[in-house]
């Protein structure tokens, strides 16, 4: 019989180790883009003497990474979200806190994104998670299917009004080519107006990415509101089943998507109608990525708390996921420092070999301080500035005794 997880364990420590988890993801995604390859042309991505290998790693990445990641970090911020209301229980100090929180973090990410990447996720966490609040209290099975309808449905009834009301954009690929020049340069300066070019054009020309991230958000917090993640041992039958569920229907869902990405066999959809069949193969798009997070979620979560031997494993993301915020903005330094033109210039000439091998160099680097730093300090540098500027004042930063091995705020 499996060695279980004991009921006395430090709650957060689960969370922390799956945040670090979802934070790999995060930084194998990210930084095809601040290493520039996502900016080359087709053509001399294919002129890359690594071209052939970058093809299958672009195909995996594609169907298990990019969407994933990004899928298991909002779902977490849902849950932590859900945390801290439960802390509040109400309370006008703690919510004035809360909105603080988020004020702040829209602050961090404004800076994030202006100053460093333009592919900032912070804003919108920030931004959305306003309209968190008023539905904090709604029952699971609510925010579930709530949480649905937004990913699912919401782009295809906004398709036909969104896209009229927002100006008109140069073309994608005048965009990249605009921002590869920019980021390759040495000037700082041309790379910052780049950066906000490009962010500029990529925040209207991917409108959906806040329906993306909502929906999200609100299944997160209904994972939090059932105490799936803070109390898994009480919700493995659950936990059971939405393993099974996700694992059958990404299954499905992914190679349907698979038979029309790669022309595999043509599915006979005619009897649809051009315009249902279009909406319907969208649904499948943006149904992928979420049914294969939250598979990823569930099997991290059994695998934790059935299997001793697995805890230990799986516990090895833990101190990432405890700096979850300074990490991921050091991943953008480190990004812009290796590949722009103002730090060292390497550039996409690595392809997306190069981008692994950045990424495990990067991550190892990471566990060790993160593991270093923990051992002395109760937060993260940029936790602990959120933190302070959220309670508006300077938290202890020093480990004392009582503080040693205590888990991070949700």
């Amino acid at each position: 019989m499996p060695d279980r997880l004991s009921p006395q364990a430090n709650r957060s420590s689960l969370l922390d180790a799956l945040r670090g988890f979802a934070l790999i993801g995060v930084l194998l995604a990210n930084l095809r883009m601040l290493s520039l390859y996502d900016l080359l042309p087709s053509a001399q991505k294919q002129a890359l003497p690594t071209a052939a290998v970058d093809r299958v790693i672009n195909e995996l990445m594609s169907m298990f990474v990019n969407g994933t990641s990004i899928t298991l970090f909002t779902l977490l911020f849902g849950v932590g979200f859900s945390l801290q209301m439960g802390k509040a229980k109400g309370s006008a100090p703690a919510m004035r806190t809360y909105l603080r929180r988020l004020l702040v973090l829209l602050v961090i990410g404004l800076a994030h994104a202006y100053l460093l990447w333009w592919g900032d996720i912070l804003r919108y966490y920030a931004v959305l998670g306003l309209l968190l609040i008023p539905l904090a209290r709604l029952p699971a099975t609510v925010l579930v299917t709530v949480g649905g309808f937004v990913v699912l449905v919401a782009p295809l009834l906004l398709q036909p009004v969104i896209p009229n009301l927002l100006p008109t954009q140069i073309s994608s690929g005048e965009s990249a080519a605009r921002a590869l020049a920019a980021f390759s340069g040495e000037h700082l300066g041309a790379m910052l107006e780049g950066n906000l070019a490009r962010d500029l054009r990529m925040r209207i020309a991917v409108w959906i990415l806040p329906t993306y991230i909502f929906g999200r958000m609100l299944i997160g917090v209904a994972l939090g509101n059932a105490g799936m993640l803070t109390h898994p041992l009480e919700h493995q039958s659950r936990w059971r089943r939405l393993w099974w569920g996700s694992l059958v229907g990404a299954l499905l869902i992914t190679a349907l998507v698979s038979t029309r990405r790669y022309d595999i066999v043509e599915l006979p959809l005619g009897f649809l109608g051009e315009e249902r069949e279009r909406s319907l193969w969208r649904v499948l798009y943006n149904a992928a990525p979420l049914g294969l997070g939250v598979f990823y979620m569930a099997s991290f979560v059994l695998l934790y708390v059935q299997s001793s031997r697995w805890r230990a494993v799986l516990q090895g993301p833990a101190p990432l996921g405890r700096m979850a915020l300074t990490n991921y903005m050091a991943q953008s330094i480190v990004g812009v420092a290796i590949f722009y033109g103002v730090g060292l210039g390497v550039g996409p000439r690595f392809g997306a070999v190069g981008v692994l091998l950045a990424a495990l160099l990067i991550l190892t680097a990471q566990a060790y301080g993160s593991r270093w730093w923990l051992a002395r300090y109760r937060f993260g540098p940029m936790e602990w500035l959120w933190r302070s500027a959220s309670y508006g004042k300077w938290q202890p930063m020093t480990l004392g005794p009582q503080a040693r091995g205590a888990g991070p705020d949700a």
